[in-house]
């Protein structure tokens, strides 16, 4: 199948030469990322034996017509710290060709795809996670009638430089009534329903423990996962659903218990010019769904379970970051946006945004009946266990001139380390956050940043979280020509805590092209994408970062 797929790469690669002849166009990106660090025993950055490091990837994609192909390169000689060394190396790591029809669309190669939410299927890429998680194989979808859309597709997922053992195979089905109903058809009613069903396959394979060598699990070879959902919108108002269960799955990340998994998702929403109010809830227990059932960490994940926290862009606000827990959790948010209008006395002139926000998070209730190879745990679906996560934030935008715009945060964070696998009691943080844009002329831009967070966490060597404390921040970033810009900031624990985090970035920005070059320290901690977390590890040194389109 590869060679198939690779001469028909290049084959439009050729086209690329003789456009007169083929038609079509070619589009791409490039992005070079290299770091230098060094050793720095305060912020416990280790020593790195390479001068520099370095992530590197070029997409290139041609299209013509119905038809496209693309191929992507890739290297990391070594990889950026933080990033699992099995990506050291270089080649061609996605590669693709596809035809995508008015009523059929398929594509062998690398693909990507989601059913519904994600919960039993979602393959994606982000190349700062280092995660991709892209299927190798066979994906087509079908529109029979207008409003009707079948999808299927067959594959092995990406793991680094190699394939995961397990194959997977899905089917999905998404129907809009309004399409297909004509009495429906011009109605403020607007209803769509879904559902989905993902299996795998892998090879039996012999778990042994430590107490009972002798002891094998009957492991099932195929694992389906199912999903229904539906999706309503009248007017102003909206509201999605979706329940999946999974079979029974033994794997690393559920300790090799047969409980079967589930997952509920509800989200309802109302919007308006000026307001908008959107409730999340959320139910997960044991959906840890892999190809392979003993890979750990967050590679060769089928399924994706949203995050309903809201992503934070401050840096206090974000220094702990919530990881989804597949294995299980409860949660619920809440989100209200309001402008108060202009020419009013608290909208002034230009009126005033006030976001508000608050998510909590808990574990399930559970009760244990067994180890690995049993049930594992019983648990009540509306029981509520202990405090994951819970987060509050106030968020107040105010535009006072065509050149000055202030928004002030207040943040109230509760973080239980157990979500990363530590012991230790509750972090409360109080998180206060000023930010100034001013907008001197046509060409220059200046913003002024100014945060302090209040914890009742102390740094000890026994944990070494150093993002306990007590910590201030200023930052200021200057956008001048048009095409440069530089940005000046420092984190500094000046009580209970530990460290100096300083950091100085120049960039200029050309058309398509970016280049940026920074220099400073990176505090140790998780960087959280979605609810999808990695470790960054401390660093000291010089960042390189280049990208460009064509």
């Amino acid at each position: 199948m590869k060679k198939i797929i690779l001469g028909a790469l290049l084959l439009a690669s050729s086209g690329v030469f003789a456009q007169g002849i083929m038609g079509g166009h070619v589009t791409g990106n490039i992005q070079f990322d290299g770091q230098i660090s060094r050793q720095d025993s305060t912020i416990g950055a280790s020593d790195v034996p390479e001068n520099l490091l370095m992530n590197a990837r070029a997409d290139v994609l041609y299209a013509n017509g119905n038809f496209s192909a693309g191929l992507r390169f890739e290297a990391y000689q070594n990889p950026l710290l933080g990033f699992d060394p099995k990506y050291t190396g270089q080649g061609i790591a996605n590669y693709f060709v596809s035809y995508q029809g008015e009523k059929l669309g398929v594509t062998l190669g690398h693909f990507y795809e989601q059913f519904g939410s994600g919960m039993i299927l979602r393959t994606y890429e982000d190349r700062y996670l280092g995660i991709d998680n892209a299927l190798f194989g066979f994906s087509v979808n079908y529109r029979p009638v207008n409003g009707v859309t079948i999808k299927g597709l067959v594959g092995k997922q990406r793991m680094f430089w190699t394939m995961g053992n397990g194959i997977v195979r899905g089917i999905d089905a998404e129907v809009n009534l309004n399409s297909v109903i004509k009495a429906m058809d011009n109605s403020k009613l607007r209803v769509s329903l879904g559902a989905g069903f993902v299996s795998k396959y892998e090879d039996d394979a012999t778990i042994t423990f430590p107490e009972d060598p002798n002891y094998k699990l009957a492991l099932p070879l195929n694992v389906g996962a199912g999903s229904a959902r539906i999706d309503v919108n009248y007017g102003r108002f909206g509201f999605q659903a979706e329940y999946a269960r999974k079979g029974q799955d033994p794997n690393l990340m559920n300790d090799y218990i047969y409980r079967k998994g589930e997952a509920l998702m509800l989200n309802a929403s109302y919007s308006q010019k000026g307001f908008s109010a959107n409730v999340q809830a959320k139910r997960v227990d044991n959906m840890a769904f892999k190809s392979e059932r003993g890979v750990g960490r967050e590679m060769l994940y089928i399924n994706y379970i949203p995050a309903i926290t809201k992503q934070h862009t401050y840096a206090f606000l974000s220094m702990y970051p919530y990881a989804t827990q597949t294995t299980g959790e409860m949660g619920l948010m809440g989100d209200v946006m309001y402008t108060i209008p202009k020419e009013t006395v608290l909208g002034g002139k230009y009126g005033t945004d006030i976001h508000l926000n608050s998510a909590i998070i808990t574990g399930l209730k559970t009760e244990t009946v067994g180890g690995s190879g049993t049930e594992g745990y019983t648990s009540d679906f509306f029981g509520i266990g202990g405090l994951y996560y819970g987060d509050a934030s106030l968020e107040i935008a105010h535009k006072f001139s065509p050149a000055v715009k202030a928004t002030c945060t207040y943040g109230y964070v509760v973080f239980n380390p157990i979500v990363e696998n530590h012991e230790g009691e509750l972090h409360h943080n109080n998180v206060l956050v000023g930010d100034v844009t001013w907008k001197v002329n046509k060409k220059n831009v200046l913003r002024f940043e100014a945060e302090w967070m209040g914890s009742d966490s102390k740094y000890t060597k026994e944990i070494d979280d150093k993002r306990a404390g007590d910590w201030i921040m200023g930052l200021v970033e200057y956008n001048f020509a048009k095409n440069w810009f530089v940005s000046l900031s420092d984190q500094y624990a000046y009580k209970d805590g530990i460290g100096n985090y300083y950091n100085l970035s120049v960039g200029y920005t050309h058309n398509a092209t970016r280049l940026q070059v920074g220099y400073g320290k990176q505090r140790e901690g998780l960087l959280c994408i979605g609810g999808v977390c990695r470790t960054v590890p401390a660093s000291n040194g010089l960042t390189v970062s280049l990208t460009t389109s064509f």
